[in-house]
């Protein structure tokens, strides 16, 4: 017997045999063949319009998964046998937005195109990593279709103010990137947007549902519909999840917080009902500022974001063990 029992190494939390969480399944990637969910870090945040502590997102992002129990109680889906890798952060450059994007663009490329089974899920970081992760997605699989979950449609004009958080998807249609007619923006807020902006989506044949339609339409009907119009003309299709789409009252920890925004639940809904399609091949959560953020109640609810792809991904069939 050990003569103090008792003792334990310091700030360790109480542990439960019978409680298995997901912290638990979340391992360090050792370099080799990537198998199951890669969380990667892309902690950009100089390039936001106004103040962001963004940068900072992917660690209070990870530390509130980890807590989490793998158990879904309403579905009894267990995600107790998935492989959970981190794959880290990806180094940005000091001062050069442009570098910055350029290297993660590289690294998701790269990443893809030599461990091609493994699933992404991209931890921001502001809005403006969008543009180099879905171009680094559509080179390794092929013509990509968007779901983006957003307060805005981001297609600011890049003469004002260069690539910024506000420009991404402007970057990506400019650049042929992903078709206009292969990009559904969900929850586009009033008040939020300008009507050029509005225009210039609308002459790319992008799918708008604004937050009324949300509020008219079941998240289900809104699901299918994108789903069944993106798995006709693309390859892949990729998630993005700007934490703003939600109300401020259940995510405080965004930059460009409102009223009117959507409920994490109906979010939660979408997201799961997603990821079940066998299409859908990557996610990304932006735009959560920890420096802002009340109890980290906006990374939590990232936290179930990723949780509910995840548990989707189970429900359609899809495990790593």
């Amino acid at each position: 017997m050990k003569p103090f029992p008792y003792l334990q190494k310091a700030n360790t939390s109480f542990t439960d045999r019978e409680v298995t969480k997901i912290g638990d399944l979340m391992k360090e990637w050792d370099g080799e063949t990537i198998r199951g969910v890669g969380l990667i870090g892309a902690h950009l945040s100089k390039s936001s319009i106004s103040h962001s502590g963004a940068c900072f997102a992917p660690g209070t992002i990870r530390k509130a998964l980890s807590g989490y129990s793998t158990y879904s109680v309403e579905e009894n889906i267990d995600l107790a046998n998935w492989i959970i890798q981190d794959l880290g952060d990806i180094s940005m450059h000091i001062t050069d937005v442009i570098q910055s994007q350029n290297r993660i663009y590289e690294t998701v490329q790269q990443l893809l195109k030599e461990h091609s089974s493994w699933l992404p899920v991209v931890l921001g970081g502001d809005n403006s990593i969008t543009y180099p992760s879905i171009k680094g997605f559509k080179e390794a699989k092929g013509e990509v279709g968007v779901l983006q979950f957003d307060a805005h449609h981001d297609v600011r004009n890049l003469e004002d103010g260069g690539p910024s958080n506000g420009t991404p998807f402007r970057s990506l249609l400019e650049t042929k990137t992903i078709k206009g007619t292969n990009l559904v923006q969900v929850g586009i807020r009033d008040f939020s947007n300008s009507k050029p902006y509005h225009d210039y989506v609308n002459k790319h044949g992008v799918t708008v549902y604004t937050m009324k339609d949300v509020r008219q339409a079941s998240m289900k009907e809104l699901m299918e519909s994108s789903l069944k119009k993106l798995e006709q003309s693309v390859d892949s299709i990729y998630v993005s999840v700007d934490m703003d789409v939600i109300d401020q009252a259940q995510a405080p920890g965004c930059p460009a917080i409102g009223p009117g925004g959507m409920d994490a639940v109906d979010l939660f809904e979408a997201i799961s009902y997603l990821g079940e399609h066998p299409m859908v091949k990557g996610l990304e959560i932006v735009e959560v500022d920890p420096t802002v953020d009340f109890r980290d109640m906006t990374s939590r609810v990232a936290a179930h974001v990723i949780l509910n792809f995840l548990k989707g991904k189970q429900r359609g069939g899809l495990t790593f063990d």
